[in-house]
Parts: C-alpha cells; structure tokens; sequence
C-alpha cells in the first residue's frame, strides 16, 4: 500500500505544481459558462442602425396597425430615458403597394433591395387574412437573410394578431372599445411548493420561482462534475502512454507491480479531482451565499456530487490507464480517445430530456446506467424534492460495483500491456488480456 501511495503522491504533486492547472483551475470555469458570459457581458452590444421593414398588405386591413405598433415600440425602447442614448434600432415601416398582376417580380425586386442593404426585411399579408380558415391566400410572410432567428419576425405578429381580432369583433356587432380587457393575457407564473416552517409550524408563504433557478442547479453541478473527469481522469490516457513511450514505466514496476503502479495513478488523478472539486464547491458556495442566494444552494445534493465524483473518477480513470498502456505513440492514443470519450459525452446529450422528465421511464433506466450515473442521477435529484430513495442508492452501488470490476480488469490489461512494445492497441487483445490476465 505504501508503494502505491507513493506513485499516487507523485502522480498529484507532478499535476498540481504546475502552471497549467492553476491556470486550468481559473480559466476551466469560464470556458464552459462562456456562453453564458458573453450574453451578459454583450447584451447590450446590438447593432442601433434603423430597421427598414417593407409591408405588402394584399388585404388592406392591418399595415396601419403594424406603423402605430412601431410608433409606439420606438417611443419606448429605442432611446435610454435617463441618458437619452439610442440603445435599441428603431423600425420604420415602408408601405408597399401591392402588385397584383406579378406578385412574383414583386418579391424579386424586394428581395434585391434586401440584398443592397436598403431594407432589413419585407412582409407580405394575404389578401384572404380576415378570415384564414375559408381563404388559402390568408398568410404572414416574413421575408429576411435570417427570416428563422428573426425577432422582429415574432414581434410583427403582435399588431397583425390584434388587429385582426377587433375587425373579427367588430363583425360580429362587439365594439371592442367598450371591452378593454377582452384582449388581456394572463400567464401561469411559476411557484415553488409551499411549506411549513420547522421552527415555528407555520405555512410559509409562496415563492415565484424562474427559469434560471429551474436551470442553473441541476446542469451547473453536472457540468462541474464533467470538468473534474476532464481534470483527474481523462489525462491518464496520455500520461499512461508518455511513459510507457519513454520507458519510465519501466523503471517505476522495477520497485512496484503493475497493479500498485495503476493504482497509484488511478488514486492520484482523483485527488486531483477532488482538490479541483473542493475549490469549487467552496468558492460557489461562498460566492452565492454572499450573494443573497443561499436558498438555491441543493445542500442536500453536495455529499452526493463528492461520492458521485470520487467514483466516475476511479472507474474511468482505470479504463482510461488500461487504454494509455495499450498504446505505444500519440497517434494511437489519440485513436483511443474517441471511444475512451463516449461515457462521458453521452450523459451531455440527453442532460436536457432528462430534466424535463426526471421521472420518466427514460430517465430512471438511463441514470441507472454506471457510466451515467454521477450526472443523470445528480440532475434527478437537484430537479426533484422527492426522488424514490432506493433509486440513487441503487445506482451507487452499480456505479461501486463496476468501479471494482473497472479497476480489476484495468489492472490485468495494465499489468500485461504497459510492457508489450509495438503491439496495437486492439478490442481483442483488451478483452482476452482483462479475462486472461
């Protein structure tokens, strides 16, 4: 034990005295929330050159409605009230007379004027639009270079819809004016459960709760769990290889056996893990808490991630050694890191159908999986308050059991290929190694 503690200890100091994973630690972070920076530290950072947008109305009915709408929109957002700045585009709707004998060269010739920049969009009504279910000439045509992620396309609906609805009221002999909340929409806003105080036995009242705070806990911890792997196990594939290239391997099995070597490392690359683990459960913790928003914090789930961590790191960081022994050359490790990869992409992408159904069939199957365990399973219980407790208990224990059948057959691989130079790595020689030892 001693001799593996050792190659362990080797295997921690070589890792975390250098430059690249302090700057690893600080920089990992920011990467993967990249996205999510660049949209608040940009969001403000919009193009406020005016929009011309060209109405064709073959029905004559709502291009009014569409300039009052606009009037009213540039009035409020276009200019910042307390700096007067232009922070927003202002839109100016162009009136198109429609041409009926080639409707055709019409669109060709806005479609041009798009092209040279003179317009942003043009919008072509039906005539049939009063009454869309007795006429097939009763659509909307947004018309643009990105007509699909154009948000002036979604806000164009709004005037077009209302005005529609009062000329249908006004058919039917109902003054709209004399009903000014017939057109008022009322959403579900989304409340947490309430509770009963423990302290005092009262219920406490509702809390309004957001789509971030849905969001944020049940993928935040998952993807920190995938940047640990990243840290403590996945290098071992590389770091295996190097030296058995180098034939370092070699001097370090003339005081300790293949299985304390792999060992050691396995151990070593998940006290990286955890070290990286502790600095950013802490530094999350406190920075939350410092902001106000402790009650987000899923203590209950913490215990959980650090298991969940120590496991995926020691189940695949054996698979991943086993692989760097078979491997004689960068190229062949670099051929390996596909398939080595696959465990840990594949919870990625079905994170999101997973959260919206935690207690699906799907869900449960696939989080019970060992492989997937540590972030499927953390999402089911950071996004549920009452999650069957035999399920994460079961799914610890595979994830156990499979980390004692990875790190016993990793070891018989290690111990036969980190000496067998120029030997391919290959599916056969992998499994007849891990059975025959």
């Amino acid at each position: 034990m001693r001799r593996v503690l050792r190659v362990a200890k080797r295997e921690y100091l070589a890792t975390v005295r250098t430059k690249g994973f302090i700057i690893g630690l600080v920089v990992a972070p920011v990467l993967f929330g990249g996205s999510a920076l660049a949209m608040v530290l940009f969001r403000n950072q919009v193009d406020t050159r005016d929009k011309v947008i060209a109405v064709v109305d073959r029905s004559g009915l709502v291009v009014a409605a569409v300039q009052e709408a606009a009037e009213a929109r540039n009035a409020a957002v276009v200019y910042d009230e307390e700096t007067g700045e232009k922070v927003r585009p202002a839109l100016v709707i162009e009136v198109v007379s429609a041409n009926r004998e080639d409707p055709d060269a019409q669109r060709l010739e806005l479609s041009e004027r798009i092209r040279r920049r003179e317009l942003h969009a043009f919008v072509e009504i039906g005539a049939g639009l009063l009454h869309p279910r007795e006429d097939t000439t009763a659509q909307i045509g947004y018309y643009a270079k990105s007509a699909a992620l154009d948000d002036y396309r979604s806000w164009i609906e709004q005037p077009i819809n209302g005005r529609l609805r009062q000329l249908r009221l006004a058919e039917t002999g109902v003054d709209p004016a004399d009903h000014d909340d017939m057109f008022d929409w009322l959403g579900a806003a989304p409340m947490g459960l309430v509770e009963v105080d423990p302290e005092t036995g009262e219920i406490g009242g509702p809390r309004r709760t957001s789509e971030a705070e849905a969001l944020i806990a049940p993928l935040a911890m998952p993807m920190l769990m995938f940047m640990l792997i990243m840290f403590g196990a996945v290098p071992l594939l590389n770091a295996v290889m190097e030296e058995k290239s180098q034939r370092i391997a070699e001097v370090v099995l003339g005081s300790a056996k293949p299985f304390e070597f792999m060992l050691g490392k396995v151990l070593g690359g998940l006290a990286v893990s955890l070290t990286a683990a502790t600095v950013y459960v802490l530094g999350g913790v406190y920075a939350i808490r410092n902001a106000g928003l402790s009650e987000f914090i899923p203590y209950h789930v913490l215990p959980w991630f650090f298991v969940y961590t120590l496991l995926a790191t020691v189940m695949l960081g054996a698979v991943y050694a086993a692989f760097g022994s078979m491997c004689n050359d960068p190229s062949e490790a670099q051929s390996l890191m596909l398939p080595a990869m696959l465990p840990v992409m594949i919870p990625m992408f079905i994170m999101v159908p997973v959260l919206r159904e935690p207690e699906s069939t799907f869900a449960t199957a696939m989080s019970l999986v060992p492989f997937f365990t540590p972030r499927l399973m953390l999402i089911r219980q950071t996004a549920l308050e009452s999650l069957p407790v035999w399920q994460p208990w079961l799914g610890l224990l595979g994830m156990a059991a499979f980390a004692l059948l990875a790190v016993w057959a990793g070891g018989r691989i290690f111990r036969v290929a980190i000496l067998m130079q120029g030997t391919p790595p290959k599916l056969g020689n992998m499994m007849r190694w891990a059975v025959k030892g």
